[in-house]
């Protein structure tokens, strides 16, 4: 975490005082809104990998998340002039599935989006936890999935570095579960891991 924190450090940018002249003025983008008050729409995809599960299938998953994302429900800013907020999130999602039973899945989930921000407003670390359900072609397969109705759940955290005023580059740790509930027996649920980059519009 040290390194990760040192690295995204070098992306805000560092000003000097020189004796007798005024501060150096900071640029447009760190004067700005705060770009945690507005909402924003995040498109993602990546890469998945099968790392657990019931399922003796290996897998492998193409994920593509279309986001939407509150302004900040509450948070704290602190003297330095970073801040740490937590947003509402809602995701569409779409799988296609590269190797396994299934061809694709189409589902939604929602979580709270908890981000901290630099004290440049220029990057963040952020940080979800969230699930929900979707639809997926199961094919009847020995150690696919059960039935087409499928629940999921999710974690992430990654790194979002602002480009402009109101766009943004993303990166991230991708972990994916998808399951019946028990609804059918055996309900074989699928693990998976990976990354996924994409870009972030605030308005």
């Amino acid at each position: 975490m040290k390194h990760l924190l040192l690295a995204a450090a070098l992306l805000c940018p560092v000003f000097s005082l020189s004796a007798g002249t005024p501060a150096a003025s900071a640029p447009a983008i760190a004067s700005s809104i705060d770009p945690w008050s507005r909402h924003a729409v995040d498109f993602e995809t990546g890469m998945l990998w099968k790392v657990g599960g019931d399922t003796p299938l290996n897998y492998r998953i193409v994920p593509f998340m279309l986001s939407w994302r509150s302004p900040d429900m509450f948070g704290a800013r602190f003297d330095n002039g970073s801040a740490l907020v937590v947003r509402n999130r809602i995701s569409l999602m779409g799988n296609w599935f590269e190797t396994g039973a299934e061809n694709r899945y189409l589902g939604f989930s929602a979580a709270p989006s908890v981000e901290w921000w630099s004290p440049c407003k220029c990057w963040a670390l952020f940080g979800s936890i969230g699930g929900g359900m979707g639809w997926v072609d199961s094919q009847g397969v020995p150690g696919g999935q059960g039935q087409d109705r499928t629940l999921n759940w999710f974690g992430q955290l990654g790194i979002e570095h602002r480009l402009t005023d109101h766009l943004s580059v993303r990166a991230s740790s991708y972990f994916q579960h998808h399951s019946n509930g028990g609804a059918t027996n055996p309900n074989p649920g699928l693990n998976s891991l990976g990354f996924l980059v994409g870009a972030a519009w605030s308005f």
